[in-house]
């Protein structure tokens, strides 16, 4: 009896060190990176991210399947504070596609567009501070280290092309998940398509970004995010602030 124990015992860690599932709490977004995960079938989420210069930005997001997601986000700078607004341009869309599930060995692949993007916008380059996704592929794969162990990666070709840089981008994060409650977020932008060597933008060190989130209750979440730690470019490390709320129709 005592050697079946220990064989049960060693199967169980083997198990909780091996096991590759969907967590319980996925996050769509690390900080501004996408990950292959979809709102389930028949819910939404909205969103309201604060940014520098009294910048806010709205999104609504729903799950039409459990494959596929849409949403919809518009804002602006000085929407918080003294002076005319500055709006963006136009509303920003997403759309994502699941192509591959996650099972024990294979990550999830998930197919997006995304037309938003991050910080101020910029007209006379036509583009934000931070570019939008445009097309893109990721790929996600969640392990049972502590709570859940998020690994995810991509690449993108954004369509904000005023700046002449059309490279493709690549983007890698991380999340680590302690409980339920607490979670944080690490991931970094190369940023091919954002290196132009006249420094309005990019200078060629990627964005390094990170993010701490609170689950308060469980449909509604705070985050803190700091952005650009290599200070990539003209720019110094962004905080920004961000609350979500998720509920089913």
């Amino acid at each position: 009896m005592k050697n079946i124990a220990n064989i049960l015992v060693m199967g169980i860690l083997l198990a909780a060190s091996t096991l590759s599932a969907q967590p319980l709490l996925e996050h769509r977004r690390l900080v501004d990176a996408p990950t292959a995960a979809l709102l389930d079938r028949g819910s939404y989420s909205i969103e309201m991210r604060m940014f520098a210069n009294g910048g806010l930005l709205s999104s609504v997001n729903i799950g039409i399947t459990h494959r596929f997601m849409i949403g919809m986000s518009y804002g602006g700078e000085n929407v918080i504070g003294e002076g005319d607004v500055n709006l963006n341009p136009e509303p920003g869309i997403l759309a994502r596609v699941r192509v591959v599930d996650e099972t024990m060995r294979m990550p999830a692949f998930t197919i997006g567009f995304e037309s938003q993007g991050f910080g101020p916008y910029n007209s006379q380059f036509e583009r934000y501070e931070t570019k939008s996704r445009g097309l893109y592929v990721v790929g996600s794969k969640n392990y049972a280290v502590m709570y859940n162990l998020g690994l995810h990666g991509g690449v993108n070709w954004s369509l904000e092309h005023g700046d002449k840089d059309k490279e493709i981008d690549v983007f890698v994060g991380a999340e680590v998940s302690f409980n339920r409650e607490f979670h944080a977020f690490i991931e970094y932008d190369f940023a091919n398509n954002d290196n132009e060597v006249d420094l309005r933008f990019g200078s060629g060190r990627g964005y390094l970004n990170g993010g701490i989130q609170w689950i308060f209750a469980d449909q509604l979440y705070l985050q803190f995010n700091a952005k650009n730690m290599f200070e990539n470019g003209p720019n110094r490390v962004r905080r920004e602030f961000k609350i979500g709320y998720f509920e089913y129709f």
